[in-house]
């Protein structure tokens, strides 16, 4: 069969991290690269691409390549929406760094266009994906804590303030909620389902983005989760799923761990279970969107596009709650 033909939109340090995972990929090619630089197209393409891989000076000239079958977007968030909806009405799938889009307004924009001209899409939510998290998620549906209850996440880290920087840009979609709160949010409802009561507290930088901040997420039937993110205080990163008959460790760092740990009592050690990740870990991610595009699937059922909505819309209602504005940047195109 002939490779599925990627392009990257954004050639930074993620999509540095993907393009070498895809070459682990078989049965792929990095086609192109899009920039609104030429010279960082080119350099890109020539050190993460082959003699053929096209290095696009606009976004457009991308979009137009008839020799391209999904696009990896790794633009500021700000700039997913416009970029993505481009890239489905030319009938090129998608990859969308998360968070998917700045706005819920905007996440719809693109889920609508998939769907309407049927168009495969998703979230690069690399969790999801992670040999650890799929197996956690396969003993919770055996059973093996009884009922989900609740979640608890953290991820912090430490970030010197610059304004010249797109994490304390409001206009680029910086801030905490974005860029970190997204992890904890999409793992806890990927666990509980979508929240009912949303609750969100937060710092703001001078800058006018977010800094330190928690949240507490009500489901139905009295479930919960409770989550909180740092610019400012580096923490584990670890996640814990409570069950009705145990629980469930996922050791640092939760959103991209190789360890978890299976609790049925208090006094017990636990069933430790290691499964590393292939490459950096972007791997599976990228294995499923071409497993996906092969069987010509439009959504994966692993991050569904239902599931994108539902956790853009707990952070469109923090972001309201903290008196975040973000706005979405139609000119990307």
């Amino acid at each position: 069969m002939q490779d599925i033909r990627w392009a990257v939109a954004g050639p930074g340090r993620i999509a540095a991290k993907v393009a070498a995972d895809l070459a682990l990929v078989e049965g792929t090619t990095l086609a192109a690269v899009g920039s609104r630089s030429p010279e960082r197209a080119r350099a890109f393409a020539d050190e993460h691409g082959g003699p053929d891989t096209r290095a696009h000076g606009s976004y457009r000239a991308m979009v137009d390549d008839p020799d391209v079958d999904v696009v990896y977007i790794a633009t500021p968030h700000p700039q997913h929406a416009a970029l993505a909806v481009a890239c489905l009405e030319a009938d090129k799938a998608v990859l969308v760094e998360k968070t998917f889009t700045a706005t819920l307004a905007g996440a719809w924009r693109v889920v609508d266009t998939a769907r309407t001209h049927g168009v495969f899409a998703m979230e690069a939510m690399w969790t999801r994906f992670q040999p650890a998290v799929v197996r956690m998620r396969e003993l919770i549906a055996d059973g093996a804590i009884g009922e989900p209850r609740s979640v608890q996440a953290d991820l912090g880290t430490v970030r010197d303030v610059d304004p010249d920087d797109r994490l304390f840009s409001l206009e680029l979609g910086g801030g905490a909620l974005l860029d970190l709160g997204v992890y904890p949010v999409s793992f806890a409802q990927m666990v509980l389902g979508t929240p009912d009561r949303v609750h969100a507290v937060a710092t703001r930088e001078s800058t006018g983005v977010d800094a330190d901040g928690a949240m507490l997420l009500g489901f139905p039937e009295g479930r919960f989760a409770t989550m909180h993110t740092s610019f400012h205080s580096p923490s584990p990163g670890q996640a814990r799923v409570f069950g009705s008959t145990g629980w469930i460790d996922v050791l640092p760092r939760f959103h991209h761990p190789t360890v978890i740990v299976l609790h049925h009592d208090a006094d017990d050690e636990g069933e430790r279970i290691e499964l590393p990740a292939t490459g950096s870990g972007l791997y599976h991610e990228l294995v499923e969107v071409t497993d996906c595009l092969r069987r010509g699937a439009t959504e994966s059922t692993v991050m569904p596009l239902d599931d994108t909505l539902a956790v853009q819309g707990v952070l469109a209602e923090a972001a309201d709650q903290l008196g975040l504005v973000f706005r979405e940047d139609d000119s990307t195109v």
